[in-house]
């Protein structure tokens, strides 16, 4: 719909649906009745929707097209029409809108007033700061709620790995094929020969990793979508994939795959037993047990801060340097485990915030219980309705109005959809359950983490900062800390939130 004149007293709006997948969409969970909703909200409130904008996509990916062009069309309003702007959004409720930090900060840096009508909930410039936090919360929970659907997405993955079938992409050599409902991969009758002869050369063990890969670029074997040659890393990665044989490593674990082999197990064998001889180095045991080494990089020049015993007792840190001279000086372990320790304390909110995010996570908590309860009830229908048409067959069957084939064809089709349903239920009634309980154990770590770091000696103290911390940098004397997840949410929404209470 396009913008139209104002009608008499009536200030403009767009309305924004969504629904988080095409499955949600094809079961009518909610763009009709969010229409519906906010429609009726605007007549009755007295706001002329003038755009709508509706995305059927995951928001777990980025670059959501209706959500980027209501924002772009909510920025040119403020500039070409400051006196009749449009400068409200209608929304059904909070994770409909957004479901990220990002999000937030992008309509927060708008200036719109934002109408979250199933919650009751008008947000602007004019609203109290305890509303902004309590919102900032909701966004909080919601992407944490997101994180937990991936938790579950990730299960699938695994049931599949568990079943020897790859879960994922289909590496090179191999292609992904569909057979009845499920993903397989096979070899690629173009580049899996490729693959074998590469396999082939390298285990006479007379090419070394650079003349193999020059041999077998000449040879065409390349990725399948981009043309693009392999690299020596890749060749190498190649060498050492035991999918090629039979296996496959998912998430550290390594499965017995029921896909055809490329290559068999004695020669992939052969070449890693080549691998191994002509990788191996002369090293040294270190006498020492560092606390910190691998966990920080120099901020000048990317590589790793390395230990070194000073005067015989003190223990420093300093860049490697073998990029040349850095600037970066040495810092001593003391230094490094109080600025880890004051990263971990980032994490932490005061007693009173906790219980407020723990009021906020439950009252989130009640859309989305409402929405998997309804998603229950309609896949537990569909689970009946098909457990009719069996017993219904099987009388049939019985009296001889259809034959023994034919029921055994068509009950073990609708057997194959029921197992389908019950997974999905599985996986509604696990994030249903989920939701408060991650949350707020999350939360309750957050909490007790920097008191558990003040009282471990160095070495435990590592154990934890490798639980918050990944690929931290170290410059100007400095931690710049790097969070993993959600922990990264937590410190994020901790700078939003308390800004917004100084507001």
């Amino acid at each position: 719909m396009g913008c139209t004149s104002n009608i008499d007293g009536w200030k403009k709006a767009v309305v924004y649906a969504r629904v988080s997948s095409k499955e949600q969409e094809q079961e009518g969970y909610s763009i009709p009745a969010q229409l519906k909703l906010l429609k009726d909200y605007a007549g009755e409130h007295r706001f002329e929707v003038v755009q709508e904008y509706i995305d059927v996509e995951t928001a777990k990916r980025t670059g959501r097209k209706c959500f980027t062009d209501m924002l772009s069309f909510l920025r040119s309003q403020a500039k070409t029409a400051p006196d009749s702007a449009c400068r409200i959004i209608l929304v059904e409720k909070t994770d409909r809108l957004y479901r990220n930090l990002a999000d937030w900060v992008k309509l927060d840096d708008l200036d719109v007033e934002i109408h979250f009508v199933k919650e009751g909930v008008t947000l602007s410039r004019e609203s109290r700061s305890s509303e902004k936090f309590m919102h900032g919360i909701k966004v909080l929970m919601a992407k944490n709620y997101i994180d937990n659907l991936s938790e579950e997405t990730k299960k699938g993955m695994l049931e599949k790995a568990e079943q020897g079938i790859y879960p994922s992409q289909a590496p090179i050599g191999y292609i992904n094929v569909e057979c009845q409902g499920k993903r397989y991969i096979q070899p690629d009758p173009d580049l899996a020969p490729l693959v074998r002869r590469l396999y082939e050369w390298y285990s006479t063990g007379n090419f070394s990793l650079v003349e193999v890969t020059r041999k077998i670029k000449k040879e065409g074997l390349s990725y399948r979508k981009s043309g693009a040659p392999l690299q020596k890393s890749l060749v190498y990665k190649v060498l050492t994939n035991p999918i090629y044989y039979g296996d496959f490593n998912w998430k550290g674990t390594l499965y017995r795959g029921v896909h055809d082999p490329i290559v068999s197990k004695e020669l992939w064998d052969r070449v890693q037993e080549i691998l191994n001889n002509k990788g191996r180095r002369n090293t040294k045991q270190s006498k020492h047990n560092w606390a910190f080494s691998g966990l920080l990089s120099c901020g000048h020049c990317g590589l790793a801060m390395t230990p070194e015993i000073k005067k015989g007792k003190y223990i420093y840190y300093h860049c490697t340097g073998y990029k040349g001279k850095c600037p970066e000086k040495y810092v001593r372990e003391e230094e490094v485990a109080y600025q880890i320790g004051e990263a971990i304390k980032a994490i932490r909110m005061d007693d009173d915030v906790m219980q407020w995010i723990v009021e906020a996570l439950k009252e989130s908590h009640k859309d989305e219980k409402r929405y998997h309860d309804e998603a229950l009830a309609g896949l537990q229908r569909q689970y009946n309705k098909l457990q009719n048409r069996i017993d219904t067959m099987y009388e049939d069957k019985l009296d001889g109005r259809i034959s023994a084939e034919m029921y055994d064809r068509k009950s073990r089709e609708y057997r194959e959809e029921q197992l389908d349903i019950r997974r999905k239920m599985e996986s509604h009634e696990a994030a249903n359950l989920g939701y408060i309980d991650s949350g707020v154990r999350t939360l309750e770590l957050a909490q007790r983490a920097y008191s558990l770091y003040e009282q471990q000696d160095v070495y435990e103290k590592r154990k934890l900062a490798d639980f918050v911390l990944s690929n931290s940098l170290w410059k100007d004397g400095m931690l710049v800390p790097s969070y993993r997840k959600p922990f990264d949410l937590i410190v994020e929404a901790n700078k939003r939130l308390w800004i917004t209470l100084k507001c």
